[in-house]
């Protein structure tokens, strides 16, 4: 049965001195944690490869598709924090491309961005899993988030 969820960020990725989690709630709940010393290395080696200050959402997308890659064909809506504000195009189109390139059935009006609250049961994951007061479902290394920039 399709469900609808929220997803919520604690601490950004341009935070390099704390790690990050990104989190989904609202029927099944779910969060991945990017811890500093990662945030660190990939953003030095992106920065290597040229990305500039696109990295960041490129980054924000990625984790989001780590996230939401194997729930994303039984979600019926997810709604997503705004962060960065009025990148959300960007943030989407590469999530979008993302899922679609791991072979992900998604319709781009899954996906939408709004004003999540701290009442929102996202927010309170991100935040439980952040104080280690809920163990990540899933911790993510620079390996992972390598394989998902390819070099031309």
């Amino acid at each position: 049965m399709p469900y609808v969820i929220e997803v919520d960020q604690s601490f950004k990725i341009g935070n390099t001195s704390k790690a990050t989690v990104v989190a989904f709630a609202d029927g099944k709940e779910r969060a991945i944690l990017i811890p500093a010393e990662v945030k660190r290395k990939i953003i030095q080696e992106l920065r290597r490869r040229g990305k500039g200050v696109r990295l960041y959402y490129l980054l924000f997308a990625t984790l989001l598709y780590l996230l939401l890659k194997e729930d994303i064909e039984n979600i019926e809506r997810v709604t997503i924090d705004i962060e960065y504000r009025q990148k959300e195009a960007m943030i989407k189109g590469h999530l979008l491309n993302l899922l679609r390139r791991a072979g992900k059935r998604v319709d781009g009006h899954q996906i939408q961005f709004a004003r999540i609250t701290k009442k929102s049961p996202a927010h309170r994951v991100a935040i439980k899993t952040l104080r280690k007061q809920r163990p990540p479902d899933h911790k993510v290394t620079f390996e992972e988030l390598l394989r998902e920039f390819p070099e031309k």
